[in-house]
């Protein structure tokens, strides 16, 4: 590389570095502006959630009896009583989770999992009290809303909730909540009793409403948020589709629908109908980082479920789940749950299903300390690679035994006009060495799917979640040694010791084996990226991921450059190279279809080439 080339490249650098602030900064400045109008939006709405549950607790007698003069009547004198009630508060308990219900449209009120804790230590509340609405919306004479009114309870114990809101005729409508021992699920039952002559023959379809506000449960907002996301699901499919993962989005889903999840990083909130929801419309809305109530995103599920009053009373089955993202939790239940976990595509993912997460369970059963269990695994797959690491490794001191013939091979044909001949040159001294062009770049190649199972593995793992490690006090998390107090582009407000000293790791690694590659011009710019850019681009990229991520790759580098100066000093020396390859150069050699072709487009190339000189002449 001349020093023109590496003027541009630096100079491209700069370029793209000073633009990309730029542009994060203008970015930044405007998603500040929305995200304060945004968030003074969403508090006033949560505002508005809460304030009737706020002024109960104050006794603002007043302010209740502005609400009831208020209120609508209507035809049927029993729901305008029912409209006009008190809100009464119940709770269903297991060892797993905590529910707590309102009278106040038969719904969910808060939702706590016993089992974890927020990353401020305190209790773990995936629905924060009044953050919840679910409402049933039907036509029984007139539009009426659950949520408008109480119910009553005929039925409660440590397990089951049965609520009704009654009318006149002597039909109701039923919410029935029961919680099984040792699940994070809630089995629910909305029935229509006696209704028959109340709602018309000709309603086919009630609607569900259920929108939830979550809350930050995790360290790191921006790695929280990537990993956040809804989905829904469609029977028969081989996994869910995903949306909003980490942006804003809103979609219409026109077919059946068997579940749907609110999901964040490592908890999820799932709804699920044994006979599917005819269509649906979600919608995700994120809330800015410095949010004041530490809300994470806005979930919203607008459902239409199929609805024959003419069949007498209707009974619907739902599920909710309120719980981890643990994937052997999760598969339990056999609904695919799983498959929201983001483990990767089809090979990545079987990789991680049916390798890593049995490896990381395993060696859990036996080790409590985290950092040790990656260790070891990091260990069991460079042992199980290494094969494909000798076979790489030998290919390329092969290559260093070349570099000087093909050193001259590149002195000898300087011009692009000749490059067919140095090609051919050197395919000729590659089947003389026994060497394969891919022979270092296949071996390669093939870890790769490893390397990409753990990118995926780690931030999406809550066995990590709140763990601690040498400096690091939650491997699910960025571990940091230097928080900024200012947000600089690309790199977020902190450093992370992990990060840093993978990228270093890294760069030693590139410069060790950049010796071994060849000092043809065209290699520069490999070189370049191999010894300086990837270690950056690796830095920037892990610097807000997972310090369990992070602290994987270190070790990765660490074990790859003692295995490599092993290798070098007692496995492959240059002795044994240059012994295999002068026997190889003693055998018979078969020219492969892949030469003899380009023989031929040499031969083709010389031939134009002479009848071009001729047409000169």
């Amino acid at each position: 590389m001349n020093k023109n080339t590496i003027i541009g490249f630096v100079l491209i650098g700069v370029i793209m570095f000073g633009f990309t602030w730029y542009q994060s900064r203008q970015y930044q400045e405007q998603m500040e502006a929305q995200a304060q109008l945004d968030s003074i939006a969403r508090v006033e709405q949560m505002a508005a959630m809460a304030m009737d549950s706020i002024k109960k607790a104050e006794g603002a007698v007043e302010a209740v009896d502005v609400k009831v003069s208020a209120l609508p009547t209507y035809k049927d004198s029993m729901l305008t009583a029912a409209r006009m009630g008190e809100a009464q508060y119940y709770r269903l308990a297991n060892d797993k989770i905590e529910i707590a219900f309102t009278t106040q449209g038969a719904q969910p009120y808060s939702v706590k999992i016993n089992d974890y804790k927020s990353y401020d230590s305190t209790d773990l509340y995936l629905i924060r009290p009044d953050m919840s609405r679910y409402d049933i919306k039907v036509y029984a004479g007139e539009n009426i809303n659950t949520k408008d009114f109480n119910f009553q309870v005929v039925e409660h114990s440590d397990s089951v909730l049965v609520m009704r809101l009654p009318f006149t005729g002597g039909g109701y409508i039923q919410q029935r909540y029961a919680l099984t021992d040792g699940s994070y699920s809630l089995y629910n039952e909305l029935s229509f009793v006696g209704m028959g002559d109340v709602i018309p023959r000709n309603v086919s379809m009630l609607d569900i409403d259920w929108s939830v506000v979550i809350p930050r449960l995790e360290k790191g907002y921006r790695n929280e948020k990537q990993y956040s996301k809804l989905d829904y699901y469609f029977t028969g499919d081989k996994k869910p589709v995903q949306i909003a993962r980490g942006r804003d989005e809103s979609e219409r889903v026109d077919t059946k629908v068997k579940w749907f999840a609110f999901q964040q990083q490592f908890f999820s909130a799932i709804m699920t109908s044994e006979q599917e929801f005819a269509s649906a419309d979600f919608d995700v809305k994120f809330f800015a980082e410095d949010d004041p109530s530490k809300n994470l995103m806005a979930c919203s599920a607008k459902l239409r479920s199929d609805f024959n009053p003419g069949a007498g009373d209707v009974v619907i089955p739902y599920e909710f789940y309120f719980g981890p993202n643990d994937f052997s939790t999760l598969k339990e239940y056999d609904q695919k749950y799983e498959k929201i976990i983001p483990l990767g595509g089809w090979l990545v993912g079987w990789i991680s299903r049916l390798v890593i997460i049995p490896c990381f369970n395993f060696l859990g059963k036996f080790i409590a300390n985290y950092g040790l269990i990656i260790l070891l695994m990091t260990i069991i797959i460079k042992i199980v690679i290494s094969p494909l690491t000798i076979k790489s490794y030998k290919s390329s001191a092969k290559m260093q035994v070349l570099k000087p013939e093909i050193d001259q091979l590149n002195k000898k044909y300087p011009n692009e006009k000749d490059a067919m001949k140095k090609q051919q040159a050197m395919m000729e001294l590659y089947n003389k060495a026994g060497i394969s062009p891919m022979g270092g770049c296949l071996p390669m190649l093939l870890q790769m799917p490893i390397l990409f199972a753990m990118f995926r593995f780690f931030p999406a793992c809550i066995d990590l979640r709140q763990q601690k490690f040498l400096w690091a006090d939650d491997l699910s998390a960025y571990d940091s040694i230097w928080d900024f107090g200012v947000n600089i582009p690309l790199l977020g407000d902190h450093l992370s010791l992990f990060a840093l000293l993978m990228a270093v790791t890294m760069f030693v690694y590139s410069k060790m084996t950049s010796s071994q590659m060849s000092d043809d011009p065209n290699m520069a710019g490999m070189k370049f990226m191999s010894v300086w850019l990837m270690p950056i681009m690796m830095f920037f990229i892990c610097n807000n991921l997972s310090s369990a991520l992070s602290y994987y790759y270190l070790l990765s580098n660490i074990i790859t450059m003692i295995m490599t100066w092993y290798i070098r000093k007692f496995v492959v020396t240059e002795e044994k190279v240059r012994a295999d390859m002068m026997l190889n150069a003693n055998k018979p050699k078969q020219k492969s279809k892949w030469q003899q072709r380009l023989e031929e487009a040499q031969k083709m190339q010389e031939q134009m080439q002479k009848q071009q000189q001729k047409n000169r002449r």
